[in-house]
């Protein structure tokens, strides 16, 4: 008996549609990480790029449990010595409203061309309007 290996262009693409309202940011990026790698087809298959279009709206309208949109800190390095910085999720959040979510589901995908791949399908809008209507996708609820 063989396994099955899905070949890149046998590979047929969905989209769908999220509502990001009042959802918690890491359950709602678990299982859109998921989606956008594959894993919810029979035909996954680890080394080749699955998964499905995703378009997320109203990411502006999304919450962390506890206290953690005032205490939570995302760190980048400049590349120059002492070149940290740090900026806490309220700040990201009301500067850019999808970055935060962004950053959850690319921290959730793999590391290498094969997930920056699975990354451009990814769709992010702060408000209830996208522009993927030509599309049509599917609403999923999560």
């Amino acid at each position: 008996m063989r396994s099955y290996q899905a070949k890149p262009l046998e590979v047929e693409r969905q989209w769908f549609l999220v509502d990001a309202k009042g959802k918690t940011v890491g359950r709602l990026a678990a299982k859109v990480a998921s989606i956008l790698r594959g894993k919810h087809k029979p035909t996954f298959t680890p080394n080749v790029d699955t998964g499905d279009h995703v378009v997320i709206i109203n990411s502006s309208e999304i919450q962390f449990t506890s206290d953690k949109f005032r205490t939570k800190v995302y760190y980048h390095h400049t590349g120059y010595p002492g070149g940290i910085k740090a900026i806490t999720a309220e700040h990201l959040h009301a500067k850019k409203p999808t970055e935060v979510l962004s950053k959850a589901i690319r921290g959730m995908l793999p590391k290498c061309t094969l997930g920056k791949q699975m990354a451009r399908k990814l769709k992010i809008y702060p408000g209830a309007e996208h522009l993927h209507r030509a599309q049509s996708p599917t609403p999923l609820n999560l």
